[in-house]
């Protein structure tokens, strides 16, 4: 079997400088990761952590360190440059990783605030609803969950600005 190094970008933002929201944040960015890619830890290289400097209450790397099978990958955390009015409590995420070659792409992920950074690769926090933007972006086929949505999903989709689809896979 072929191998192949890929580098995944993400980031998620937090409401407030706390150990508690940075924790909650880390989790939902990791575990999306994961299930996007669906990614085992052990094929891990290292992973960079990133955050605001108005984010100081817990290490992401931490965090990270305290998931299963993620005890042995190298982490680190740095301090993301500063640009004046630049997204704001935003933790940021480089992970490299060694995966078959027929694992075909990988998904970066930016949610909450932080899909503003990359609108073209971001998903939707709903929990088990992707989307996709209208715009060229390779997507594999089957990669969304369930197309089931409940009336509230279904008007946000309609009012917003940005054209997109639900990526459908599997029966409600």
């Amino acid at each position: 079997m072929d191998w192949r190094v890929w580098a995944i970008r993400g980031a998620v933002t937090v409401p407030e400088n706390t150990e508690a929201s940075m924790r909650e944040a880390v989790t939902e960015l990791l575990d999306e990761l994961e299930v996007r890619n669906q990614l085992d830890p052990t094929h891990i290289i290292s992973a960079t952590f990133s955050v605001t400097r108005d984010l100081d209450a817990v290490f992401p790397a931490a965090i990270a360190r305290q998931r299963p099978r993620w005890d042995g990958v190298p982490l680190l955390d740095v301090q993301h440059m500063h640009v004046a009015g630049s997204l704001p409590r935003c933790i940021r995420l480089l992970i490299h990783v060694q995966l078959p070659v027929a694992h075909g792409t990988v998904h970066h992920i930016y949610l909450r605030g932080a899909k503003d950074l990359r609108p073209d690769l971001s998903v939707s926090s709903l929990p088990g609803v992707y989307l996709r933007h209208s715009l060229p972006i390779p997507w594999g086929k089957g990669k969304g969950l369930n197309p089931c949505l409940s009336p509230a999903v279904e008007l946000c989709l309609r009012e917003s600005s940005i054209p997109m689809e639900v990526l459908p896979n599997g029966a409600c």
